[in-house]
Formats: structure tokens, sequence, C-alpha cells
């Protein structure tokens, strides 16, 4: 029995969409199932080209509460953890990701504040692979959660928008414990269209029709770091996909002047890394005549782009130096 005294053993099904993960994936599934709180572990492999679904089949050949579904072509995290969702049935769902794992105790840290709450997030830990068991993870968010607080719309679109000279500390990383009941109410699934940012446009729409979002500091969620993640390779193709997310979202009703000015916020912070692609493929194409319309879509696209220009012209010639240093 929990401190609110409600039963919370077996309320939770852990929803892991994981794309060839063969070298972690049992290690998130075996954190999972240690915690009392979780009924299943719910894995969809979307169609990975290593072992990662023959190893979570074999946990599965171990005990009743691991699901594994296999994709048959590759459709992307969205329509992975949408196909994970139809096969949950708890009362909450948690999100874990292939390569990830918790710690001991964190699912029922997050059920014990959850009481009047959809979505209960805690502050993600972040450790490199090669040095998980041999340090301490550290939380992203850090000294902004220090304690629990509700976070509204406007802060969690603001949230995301990345910041020059900083690491990255987008709210969109959270990976909460979230209510089943509010999501079958409002038939709240993954955009199917995005590979990339699919967690804020989930948060954001969720946040907007008047989803309760608690934030508290770090329970346990450890984020593994990686070289190759896919979150840090994005195509124009993407970008674009995930900054239409807030026209999306602009027309959705009830949205304060304040909340459509975060957004349009957000809309600029990701169409001007779009914009920068765009300079990308004009300078390796040698065509010219498109490389000056990215410097008028708007004030801060433009500041941006010089920015990025000049960090490009430093590296290079650091680079040409270091060349003639070593010649």
């Amino acid at each position: 029995m929990s401190a609110l005294g409600k039963q919370t053993s077996g309320v939770i099904d852990v929803l892991v969409a994981a794309w060839n993960r063969a070298d972690t994936i049992e290690r998130a599934i075996r954190s999972a199932l240690g915690e009392p709180e979780v009924d299943k572990v719910i894995v969809v492999d979307d169609a990975s080209t290593d072992d990662t679904g023959r190893r979570a089949e074999r946990l599965g050949a171990e005990t009743n509460r691991v699901v594994v579904h296999r994709l048959q072509s590759n459709g992307g995290p969205s329509i992975a953890r949408n196909k994970a969702l139809e096969l949950s049935s708890a009362p909450w769902v948690a999100i874990l990701d292939g390569d990830d794992f918790f710690l001991p105790g964190r699912m029922g840290k997050l059920l014990s504040v959850a009481d009047g709450f959809d979505f209960v997030a805690d502050d993600v830990l972040q450790i490199e692979e090669a040095l998980v068991g041999k340090s301490e993870p550290m939380a992203v968010l850090g000294e902004a959660v220090l304690g629990p607080s509700r976070l509204d719309f406007k802060t969690f679109v603001l949230g995301n928008v990345s910041r020059r000279s900083a690491h990255r500390r987008e709210l969109g990383f959270l990976k909460p414990l979230v209510r089943r009941a509010f999501l079958d109410r409002h038939r709240l699934r993954y955009e199917v269209a995005l590979r990339l940012g699919e967690d804020y446009a989930f948060y954001a729409r969720s946040l907007a029709l008047g989803a309760l979002f608690l934030i508290t500091p770090a329970y346990g969620y450890v984020s593994v770091a990686r070289s190759n993640s896919l979150s840090g390779r994005h195509s124009k193709d993407d970008l674009e996909r995930l900054r239409d997310i807030d026209l999306k979202l602009g027309v959705m009703a009830n949205l304060s002047g304040e909340e459509e000015r975060a957004l349009r916020v957000h809309y600029r912070s990701v169409d001007a890394k779009v914009q920068w692609l765009a300079v990308i493929a004009a300078f390796k194409s040698r065509c010219f005549t498109r490389l000056a319309a990215p410097f008028f879509r708007s004030p801060e696209v433009s500041l941006f782009l010089a920015l990025k220009l000049v960090e490009e012209a430093r590296n290079r010639s650091g680079k040409l130096l270091m060349r003639r240093g070593l010649s």
C-alpha cells in the first residue's frame, strides 16, 4: 500500500519502443521488471536489424510480465509507442527508451505524488554509456527543479527552445508517468509523422487539452548519452515536421495570447535550424540564388544564421591552422 492508502502494485505498463538496441534492451527491461508497481513491460521492436527482438523475447520466455511485438517495417518511435499503447491495459503507462533504465524505487516515488495529476515527470539523470556503473549520473535540469511543481503549457513550450552555448535541457526529454484515462478520454496518441520531437508534440498537446502535469526532482530515470543517438541526427524534413507541429497546436481552442506567443518563439527556434540546413544545401549545390532566402525569414533566424556562419568560419580556420602546424 502507498502512503496514500491505495494499492500500487501492478498498476503501470512500461512502454519500450526499441530499434537496434540489442546491447542495452535487457538492461532496460530488467530495470522495469524490478519495480513492483509495474504490471507489464511492453516492448515494440521497430524492425531492428540486430538481436533486439530476440533478446527481448528471451526475457519474455522467463516471465509473463514481458510482452514483445515486432513491427515488419521501421516506422519510428511514434508508431512503435502507439502500438505499445494499444497493447497496454494498466491505469498508468510509463515510457522507457531501449538504451535507458530505471533506478530502483522510481515508480513508487512517482506514484506517491501522482494523486490529482495526469502526467508526473521527474528530472532526467544523464550519463555516458562508458560511465554506467562507474560514475553517478547528473540531473539534466538540476536546480531548475528544486521541488514538485506544476508545469503549464507556456513554460513547457518555452522550455523546449534550445539556447546557444548551453547544454541541452529541453523539457521534451522528460519521461513521465501518464494516466491512461486522460489519453483515452482525449483520444491522444503520438504524431505518426514525427521521428523527431514526438515527445514535445505529445506533451504540448496534452497540456493544451488541460492535462495536469507535475514535474519533480530526479527519482531515477537514467538517460544514457550516446554519440550515435537518433535524437542527435535530424534531417531537414524531420525539423520541418517538428516546426509545423506548432502551427497545428496554434489552432487549438482556449490558448491564451501568451501561450500563442510561446509557440511562435518555439516555431522560430526550430525554423532557424531548418534554414541553416537550407543554407548548407545551397552551399553544397553551389546554388547561390537560394542562399539569400533563409536570411529573410525573420530577424531571429537571420541572427542565428549569421552566428552559425561565424562559428563555421572559425572552426574551418582552426582546422586549417592545425593542419599547417602539423605539416
